[in-house]
């Protein structure tokens, strides 16, 4: 393992569970730490302490010039924004700064799949992992998805691939950052409280590609507009680049270059030339999206040797991920989907598409400024009953609240009982909010675990 940290000075930006890998790796690496944290110690509480082993100092309620410019380098969990201008000082004088994605890659030397996208990424990145134990293969999965990925660092691993989500915040600070496959899901409206504009957001995304060599696959959305803009890109050209579709218009392509197409419950994959089929008839994921996640997440890991009948097993049994169109149970007829993860517009459009019966949506929650108006059609075509609920609702029910019979309610509690006496058999009762959760809760997760125990007291 590298000396270069010993005796060095490092300030970790974060203390959530990024920046305990950090400190517990730097640790053992022989670092000075300084731990800073925008929370008071009082308010880090359990997470604080888990700290004190390492043996840090803290630095905590703001960001100090005088120990920002005192340190040898700066490490960001990615929540923190890079360009926050209580950095300048320490930038000024030339501190390197780096993420935590960057650092752990520069000391890794096994493949790295990297998984982006607005969404499906964690489906996408866990199929990969899933693929590869069920062939045997030695793997690892993290980033954004699980354990950051200086754990890997840590573990003495020996992965054939590690299956790797890599967010738009993660990406804003990589360098060196060189992952063998890159698997770009799709792009669409998300991030608008951190970034100016979507083309920022699209940028922070395009920067995976960013140390791209003819020894790069990107694995490509080729239904996607905004994928297919952004693979014309110069940087994104020097791949060796294969596309995932579910057109068959593009069977033949794909046959030429690699890739997957999807149709009648059938996936045909191009390997070097030889087709593969996998069956999609016994799938338990919902949704076409996830048949996408399936083809790119295949098309990724067969060059490690992953084999089609452990594959064709995987995507027969496995169930999909908690607070990802996650069956809750069936109550008179009536079905409830916690989709708690649906954080933005894209991500709710696709909830919906996956539903033939009539659907009674809670939508709702922090408002990051994107744009509501396309789910006008989704909504009118599949929504019988709109309910709103959390800060955005106001906003939701301007843009969309004419196309369906809407309720504006104000609390999480009222809106899971008035979805249940709306409903008749037959009918879903799906919680896909379309907005992040901080407004009434600490994560998604949590937002969707409450919807779940209410839904099982119902």
């Amino acid at each position: 393992m590298s000396s270069r940290f010993k005796g060095k000075k490092v300030l970790i930006m974060g203390a959530q569970r990024t920046g305990l890998s950090l400190a517990k790796f730097l640790h053992e690496q022989g670092a000075k730490i300084i731990v800073s944290d925008l929370k008071s110690r009082e308010q880090l509480g359990s997470q604080g302490d888990a700290f004190e082993e390492f043996d840090v100092q803290w630095e905590l309620g703001s960001n100090s010039p005088k120990s920002l410019t005192a340190v040898d380098l700066v490490v960001l969990s990615p929540g923190v924004n890079p360009m926050d201008k209580s950095f300048e000082p320490a930038k000024q004088k030339g501190i390197p700064f780096t993420g935590e994605l960057e650092l752990a890659s520069t000391l890794i030397t096994q493949p790295i799949i990297a998984v982006t996208g607005t969404n499906g990424k964690s489906t996408a990145t866990r199929l990969a992992y899933e693929f590869m134990v069920a062939s045997e293969l030695p793997s690892w999965i993290g980033g954004n998805y699980g354990a950051p990925l200086i754990e890997y660092v840590g573990s003495k691993p020996t992965a054939a691939a590690l299956a790797v989500e890599v967010s738009s915040f993660q990406l804003e600070t990589v360098d060196t950052f060189r992952p063998q496959q890159i698997i770009l899901l799709n792009l669409a409206e998300d991030h608008l409280d951190r970034y100016r504009s979507l083309g920022d957001y699209f940028h922070a995304k395009k920067r995976v590609f960013r140390n791209a060599s003819p020894e790069t696959t990107a694995i490509l959305n080729a239904d996607d507009p905004n994928v297919i803009e952004m693979a014309r890109d110069p940087q994104v050209l020097k791949c060796k680049v294969k596309y995932f579709t579910r057109r068959i218009g593009l069977e033949e392509q794909i046959k030429r270059i690699g890739g997957a197409v999807y149709s009648n419950k059938e996936i045909r994959v191009y390997i070097d030339g030889q087709k593969e089929v996998y069956s999609t008839a016994k799938m338990k994921m919902k949704g076409r999206h996830n048949v996408e996640n399936i083809m790119a997440a295949i098309v990724a890991v067969r060059p490690y040797g992953a084999k089609p009948e452990a594959i064709q097993n995987v995507i027969d049994s496995f169930p999909g991920l908690e607070h990802r169109l996650e069956f809750v149970r069936k109550k008179g007829g009536v079905e409830f989907y916690n989709d708690s993860k649906s954080t933005n517009v894209h991500s709710l459009m696709r909830a919906l598409e996956a539903f033939d019966e009539p659907v009674i949506l809670i939508a709702g929650g922090k408002d990051k400024g994107m744009d509501f108006t396309p789910l006008v059609e989704p909504v009118q075509k599949k929504v019988k009953n709109l309910i709103l609920v959390g800060e955005a609702k106001e906003r939701l029910n301007r843009s969309i609240g004419d196309f369906s019979e809407t309720f504006i309610i104000g609390t999480f509690e009222e809106s899971i009982l008035l979805a249940y006496q709306k409903s008749r058999s037959g009918d879903v009762v799906l919680l896909s909010p379309g907005c992040s959760s901080y407004d009434l809760f600490k994560n998604y997760e949590e937002r969707g675990n409450y919807f779940k125990e209410l839904v099982q007291k119902l």
